[in-house]
């Protein structure tokens, strides 16, 4: 058996020599390497209890109607760094974590990443960062190659049902397609606000291949089971402020696979969020020139 063993791990480590690591498809696997996740109830319900703490926190910043950015909670002189920076270009992130009677909320078999972001768009409006994020039928090319296809399924009034096919990699790729329910709030002269819930979310297998198959939802490698979405807008200072706010849930890390699996679940939700505050700021000012 120890030789077997010994075997087995000089040819794994002749094809990581021979191959890179993104050619490595995302069913290879390890010998020992635990069997494919499922987005059990204890896990639901940890993310569930979080998620509910984040809201009761928005309601509050909302009901509040001032300093709903997050630079805005900064001492005096960070806030003056952070607004300077933003007026530069940058994009302004923050690793947040709620927490339950000041204790961490434990999530078994999952890991919760939530961050948040934010952007200036100098020159833009509202109404022109609003044309941009609403306009699901063009977020393939807003957001590409993030967004791979992009429909709006339904919409009334400010409430949208949208369907969006990420392509995600780092180490691996990964293709999720996902149906999101999305409410704006206009809160008033220059400020708004949307809630984006995935209501579905499924992992695609042999992704543009003629046997493409989805896989059950919630019984899958686990690189995203959930998302929650919250996006902030003002208006001022000759442009627009645009903060969006993620919380996602996925698999945890299985001892032995950190070098496979971690860079995708703990890097990709922060170069995500980048990107696309990125992108957004990219479409508007696009979509302004060409109008």
């Amino acid at each position: 058996m120890k030789s077997a063993n010994c075997t087995s791990s000089k040819i794994i480590a002749f094809l990581l020599t021979m191959f890179p690591l993104c050619l490595i498809p995302v069913h290879f696997t390890l010998a020992g390497e635990p069997p494919r996740p499922k987005l059990n109830i204890q896990t639901q319900e940890a993310f569930e209890r979080y998620i509910k703490l984040v809201e009761a926190r928005s309601e509050a910043d909302l009901n509040r109607g001032t300093a709903l950015l997050w630079v805005d909670g900064l001492a005096e002189q960070q806030r003056a760094e952070a607004y300077a920076a933003l007026k530069r270009g940058e994009v302004m992130l923050k690793k947040l974590e709620i927490l339950d009677n000041d204790k961490p909320i434990p999530c078994p078999g999952g890991l919760i990443h939530h961050w948040t972001g934010l952007v200036f768009i100098p020159g833009a409006k509202l109404e022109d960062v609003l044309r941009v994020l609403e306009d699901y039928d063009h977020h393939a090319v807003y957001y590409a190659p993030d967004v791979e296809r992009s429909k709006i399924e339904s919409r009334d009034g400010d409430h949208f049902r949208v369907f969006l096919r990420f392509r995600r990699h780092k180490v691996i790729t990964v293709v999720l397609n996902t149906e999101h329910e999305v409410e704006y709030f206009h809160d008033g002269p220059g400020k708004a606000h949307s809630r984006s819930s995935a209501v579905r979310v499924a992992e695609v297998e042999n992704a543009g291949k003629s046997d493409e198959r989805e896989k059950t939802p919630g019984d899958n490698h686990g690189f995203m089971w959930r998302m929650e979405t919250w996006w902030r807008m003002e208006e001022r200072d000759g442009g627009v402020y645009v903060q969006s706010e993620v919380a996602s849930l996925t698999r945890d890390i299985p001892t032995g696979l950190g070098w496979l699996i971690g860079p995708f679940v703990t890097g990709i939700p922060k170069e995500t969020l980048t990107f696309t505050l990125g992108a957004t700021r990219k479409a508007v000012q696009t979509r302004r020139l060409a109008h």
